[in-house]
C-alpha cells in the first residue's frame, strides 16, 4: 500500500499534471509540425508534456520523501492583491497612472498583517513617481498620468 509522506509534493505535482494536461489539450489543435518545421503547436506541447513530466516527478516525490502536511490556504493576501488588481484596472482612467499606483500600494499593503503607514506612504510616492517617470515620459504610452488628464 502506498503512504503519502509529503502531502506538498503529492499535490503539486498534480497541479503540474493538471496544467500540463489542460496546455496539451487546448494545443490539440493547433498544428504540430516536425522538429525541422516546427508548427504553432510544436512548443506548447512539448513543453506541456515537460510540465507533466515535472509533475510525475515532483508527485512522486510525496510518496518517497517525507514533508510537510499541506498548508491552509491564505485567503487575506490572495483576496487584497485581486483586489489590488481590479482596483488598477478600474481607476486607471478616472484618476490617472499616478494616483491609480498609490491607491494600489495601499490595497495591497493591507495584506500584511502588520501593515505599517509610513513605510506604505513612502513606498506609493517612490513608485508612483517612477512608474510615471518610466510609462508616461520615458516610454510614452498612453495613459493619463495625473486626475483630470
Amino acid at each position: 500500500m502506498l503512504r503519502i509522506r509529503s502531502p506538498q509534493d503529492l499535490g503539486a505535482g498534480l497541479v503540474f499534471i493538471a496544467i500540463g494536461v489542460a496546455g496539451v489539450y487546448f494545443g490539440q489543435d493547433l498544428t504540430y509540425g516536425s522538429s525541422s518545421r516546427m508548427g504553432p503547436g510544436y512548443f506548447p506541447i512539448i513543453l506541456s508534456y515537460l510540465t507533466i513530466m515535472m509533475g510525475l516527478i515532483i508527485g512522486g516525490r510525496g510518496f518517497a520523501l517525507d514533508g510537510p502536511p499541506i498548508q491552509r490556504i491564505p485567503l487575506r493576501p490572495i483576496s487584497f492583491v485581486i483586489l489590488a488588481i481590479l482596483a488598477f484596472g478600474f481607476l486607471i482612467e478616472q484618476i490617472g497612472l499616478a494616483l491609480t499606483t498609490v491607491a494600489v500600494i495601499f490595497i495591497a499593503s493591507a495584506a500584511r498583517k502588520q501593515f505599517n503607514v509610513k513605510e506604505t506612504v513612502v513606498l506609493a510616492i517612490v513608485v508612483a513617481a517612477l512608474c510615471v517617470g518610466v510609462f508616461i515620459y520615458g516610454l510614452s504610452q498612453p495613459m493619463p498620468a495625473w486626475w483630470g488628464r
